[in-house]
């Protein structure tokens, strides 16, 4: 790299740093605000608001926001040098404009290789922590699914639960069935089911047997059976956003697992996974729109760049949003629902790089 190409990356990630630092601020203060009255009705320990809370809160808000501020920094930074002719001496010298691009391509693969880091190995692990402290102090993120609970825990193996109380670990009207094909060969019923938390197990209560074959079947009954099934207590309540604790690898064996339980909502999981990969690609995309717009010298200088920016990221935002929907209650592929916007904005870009000053 040149000396420019150092000029450009430093203004880069500086100015990235200190737009992103002074964010992560104004948010805590706002977020302190809105918190403090759980804060103080919970007696929550300051050292836990501090270093469970809001240490943990702080890459969880640099990668939401990390392509909005580092397309808004690429456009202060770039409109501030085209305003002081910078610009214009740069591709004087011989420099082409797509060769200007090499320091900003550099900086901005860095971000999203971060970005990559902190979204699918960096935060889920964050967020334990920082989800336990919630639940604590703030709100409970566990709740409890509608009654008749149908799912399937292995291939041929179904499970329904009237209804199942997370709090003390414990279903009624449990029926678990097995099929071979067309026909079931096993079912297993009883009043009471409840988890064994120390053994691993759960324990079901007034139980029926039945075991069928091709000629005979054979039923037992009794008060009380300890068994091990694929069935986990999490299966039978709902987590609020359990994905968020999830690293890339467990969120898509969760997936496979969810999808051959019959789990509807399992979209919210492929629209989180496949985000989680289109998201780093939005900051080389905006990065390219962002130098291409505000390279060119115009008249109300800055402010015009940064209008125009805003409005682009928040028709970004409001593109993926859409999408999201459309994936989550529509019958859009989830992977083309998070890669959709990129799609739309890498034509934008392009378009916007053919028309920037050579």
């Amino acid at each position: 790299m040149k000396l420019i190409d150092w000029y450009i990356f430093k203004k880069f990630l500086g100015t990235f740093v200190y737009a992103i630092s002074l964010l992560i601020i104004i948010v805590i203060i706002f977020d302190v605000s809105e918190n403090i009255e759980d804060f103080l009705k919970k007696s929550a320990p300051v050292s836990e608001i501090i270093i469970d809370y809001y240490i943990n809160f702080i890459p969880y808000f640099i990668n939401l926001f990390i392509y909005l501020f580092t397309f808004i920094s690429v456009i202060f930074f770039t409109s501030k040098m085209a305003g002081n002719t910078e610009i214009i001496a740069i591709l004087s010298s011989g420099i082409s404009f797509r060769r200007m691009l090499r320091p900003y391509l550099f900086a901005s693969l860095i971000l999203a290789v971060f970005s990559l880091y902190l979204g699918n190995i960096l935060i889920p692990k964050t967020n334990e922590i920082r989800r336990e402290f919630k639940n604590r102090y703030m709100e409970n993120l566990f709740k409890d699914k509608d009654r008749n609970i149908h799912l399937q825990i292995e291939n041929g193996v179904f499970v329904y639960v009237e209804n199942f109380n997370s709090s003390i670990s414990v279903g009624y009207r449990f029926t678990m069935e097995q099929f071979n094909g067309q026909k079931m060969n096993f079912k297993l019923t009883g009043d009471r089911i409840e988890r064994d938390s120390i053994n691993d197990a759960w324990v079901i209560f007034n139980f029926v047997e039945r075991r069928i074959d091709s000629l005979n079947e054979s039923i037992r009954k009794g008060e009380k059976m300890d068994t091990v099934i694929n069935l986990k207590p999490t299966d039978l309540y709902q987590i609020k956003e359990d994905f968020e604790v999830m690293n890339f690898w467990e969120l898509k064996n969760h997936i496979d697992s969810e999808k051959m339980k019959g789990n509807e909502k399992v979209t919210l999981y492929e629209v989180e996974m496949n985000k989680r990969l289109a998201s780093p690609a939005a900051i080389l995309i905006l990065t390219l729109i962002g130098v291409a717009l505000s390279s060119r010298k115009v008249r109300g200088g800055i402010g015009v760049h940064l209008g125009a920016g805003i409005a682009i990221t928040f028709s970004y935002i409001l593109f993926m949003q859409i999408s999201t929907v459309f994936a989550t209650y529509g019958n859009l592929p989830p992977v083309i629902a998070a890669w959709m916007p990129n799609i739309f904005f890498v034509f934008v870009g392009i378009y916007l790089i053919i028309k920037a000053p050579k």
